[in-house]
């Protein structure tokens, strides 16, 4: 009776295995119950599903005796069942491909913030014939057009410094009307620099270097470092003054450097986001080959060493590592996407319950919440955005700024270019220096390329009011009649989406008894 029993446990098990059942649940808890089965079968005594454990009956099939179990990447195949039996080597390759996938996807949202830097800093060196510690001007909108979420009405001075081949370097900010900054290739500042004087950077585990006491000296975390600055002045002639004294030079060189080159960007183009394909590796391979492994980094190092990304050794990708970092860099991206534009998990964006508006800095500038790293915070945020200071996520009224995005209007349809919208900014926006809205390609998320090159409106230009103070940004491929002074382009067949920026947001902002309202269709 014992035998006869066993043997119509194992009938019962193989059927069960074999999906004699309904939908993927069913089946599931089939397996499962197989499994269980199978495990009590063998306690009396037997194998369960004994036989061969060689050929297999078909393209993933289990061999005979074993099990094949469907899951979302496709069909697993066992010896026995799955509890007792070892993966086919089919089912192997399979999980191995998939494990490596899975895994490059995820390298690809942990990385963005460093390889955009690496991929501008390609920019810099290659297209504009920069050299370490070498100023890059972008004075106005053409120039910007490969800047992540430029502010197209100020211009921007940037240069990047390999401190491992220069040394300590000096920055030196002068008497003038200039914010700036130091970053590190995470995207983390490193220095605020709105003071003039003189500041001293140095490559991480080098000695700090001796210098007079009133020097501010810093120890960068990488090898090389983002300096960017902000020419506050509206007049052009005291910006260019301004940009005139700014000096950067090795430390070892002071009292003898050279004045720092300046070269214009001009109408050249270039691409300061990040590249797609394998392209992407391609940076994050170079870049990580540049710099120290972070302590907090490690398990992604390790992920990336079956996929031919190792400190220490070139990239060499096979045609088996070029397929999955090609589609992951695809499926990546796409992640990326949906982790960014309008995401309900990203609980710090919320500008107010309802709104299609968000707060668009969803990660502190430090990149760390209290109990984890802002791993989807950072990536949504550097995904279309370069830098993040405090002085972007202010919390004192009267001070520093704030951004909201919009990537949807009233009715909850994504943002389209071939569409006519219209916002409504009701009068006093709360921001005591002025407010810009300004549109990003969602393609690039840089300054919208249109024939008009006009990307922005701000409460510094001469635009239509309404009678109560309120003003109407108008948004389309066609201008409204009359109304032209109030109107930014888009282009039909691209989506887009917008920042509104608040310059030294007052207490209505925080307070919220002044709220930004949705942008709405519209026509005319």
């Amino acid at each position: 009776m014992m035998r006869y029993s066993n043997w119509t446990v194992v009938i019962l098990a193989l059927l069960l295995a074999a999906g004699c059942g309904g939908g993927k649940e069913e089946r599931a808890e089939q397996q499962v119950a197989a499994t269980d089965t199978g495990q009590a079968a063998g306690s009396g005594g037997e194998s369960v599903g004994a036989g061969s454990q060689g050929a297999t009956t078909g393209e993933g099939e289990a061999p005979e005796g074993g099990v094949t179990i469907e899951t979302r990447i496709g069909k697993l195949s066992f010896t026995h069942d799955f509890a007792n039996g070892y993966p086919t080597d089919e089912t192997k390759e399979k999980l191995f491909d998939e494990m490596d996938f899975q895994r490059a996807t995820q390298a690809y949202i942990w990385a963005i913030p460093i390889v955009s830097f690496a991929q501008w800093q390609h920019e810099h060196e290659n297209v504009f014939k920069a050299k370490s510690g070498d100023i890059v001007h972008y004075p106005d909108y053409v120039s910007k057009l490969g800047l992540l979420t430029a502010n197209t009405t100020t211009p921007y001075a940037l240069s990047f410094i390999r401190l491992n081949e220069t040394g300590p370097i000096v920055v030196e900010m002068p008497e003038a009307k200039v914010r700036g900054a130091v970053h590190s290739m995470w995207q983390i500042a490193i220095a605020p620099m709105t003071e003039p004087g003189k500041y001293v950077f140095y490559a991480p585990g080098t000695e700090k270097p001796d210098v007079p006491a009133d020097y501010k000296v810093f120890e960068s975390p990488t090898n090389s470092v983002f300096f960017g600055i902000r020419l506050m002045s509206k007049d052009e002639e005291e910006r260019r003054d301004a940009l005139s004294k700014i000096e950067i030079y090795p430390l070892a060189n002071e009292g003898s450097a050279a004045d720092t080159t300046v070269i214009e960007a001009g109408d050249t183009r270039w691409a300061g986001w990040q590249p797609r394909g394998i392209t992407y590796f391609e940076r994050l391979a170079d870049i990580l080959n540049r710099e120290p492994v972070d302590e907090r980094d490690r398990f992604f190092h390790a992920m990336l060493k079956p996929l031919g990304i190792e400190k220490g050794k070139p990239f060499k990708p096979d045609a088996r590592q070029k397929e999955i970092l090609t589609e992951a860099a695809l499926v990546g991206e796409a992640m990326a996407k949906a982790n960014d534009f309008e995401n309900p998990r990203l609980e710090q964006s919320i500008y107010k319950k309802g709104s299609h508006w968000e707060i668009a800095t969803v990660s502190p500038p430090d990149q760390r919440w209290e109990h984890y790293d802002s791993l989807d915070g950072r990536a949504a945020w550097f995904y279309e955005a370069v830098t993040n200071d405090p002085a972007m996520q202010s919390k004192t009224p009267g001070k520093d700024q704030i951004y909201l995005a919009a990537y949807k209007d009233s009715d909850n349809d994504w943002l389209d270019g071939a569409n006519q919208y219209r916002l409504h900014i009701p009068p006093n926006a709360p921001a005591a220096e002025f407010w810009s809205t300004t549109v990003y390609d969602v393609s690039t998320r840089a300054p919208i390329d249109n024939k008009q090159r006009l990307a922005d409106k701000s409460s510094r230009m001469d635009l239509i009011k309404n009678d109560d103070g309120s003003i109407d940004i108008y948004f389309g491929p066609t201008s409204p009649p009359g109304k032209e002074k109030n109107w930014i382009p888009t282009v039909p067949g691209r989506a887009w989406f917008t920042y509104f920026r608040f310059y030294s947001p007052t207490e209505a902002y925080f307070d919220k008894s002044w709220l930004l309202p949705d942008i709405d269709k519209a026509s005319w």
